[in-house]
């Protein structure tokens, strides 16, 4: 006899639910958060890649691809290099993630190593 379905925790719940259980296994965590169903023979079935897939969700990852990706070139590592002629370029994948535009201007700041852009707003 085939038991009930459990309605399965999405979003913060979700979130909320794997965050109190750190020691329990990927297994155990599913089944808390309702990821499990009962097979005709009424064995317990968990899904963890369902469970899984709700948590991306859950975090706000896109496994979708809804989201915009840029059109060419490499994934954005967020790391440059200082080029041969001294030119530091930062990519069209930051730019367009900022959504900078032709002419946006930024202040350059300088503190110890590190470098600082910061956007000048038009006036």
């Amino acid at each position: 006899m085939a038991k009930p379905p459990v309605q399965p925790l999405t979003g913060q719940e979700l979130i909320a639910k794997v965050n109190s259980m750190k020691d329990a296994d990927k297994k155990e965590k599913a089944k808390a958060c309702g990821y499990f169903t009962y097979t005709k023979n009424g064995q317990e079935r968990v899904n963890v890649v369902k469970f899984q897939n709700a948590l991306i969700k859950a975090i706000g990852f896109d496994l979708e691809g809804n989201e915009e990706a840029p059109s060419r070139g490499r994934a954005p590592t967020y790391k440059v290099s200082v080029h041969s002629n001294g030119n530091l370029l930062i990519g069209a994948a930051y730019t367009k993630k900022m959504n900078l535009k032709p002419g946006d201007e930024f202040d350059i700041k300088i503190s110890g190593n590190t470098i600082k852009l910061e956007r000048v707003e038009p006036e």
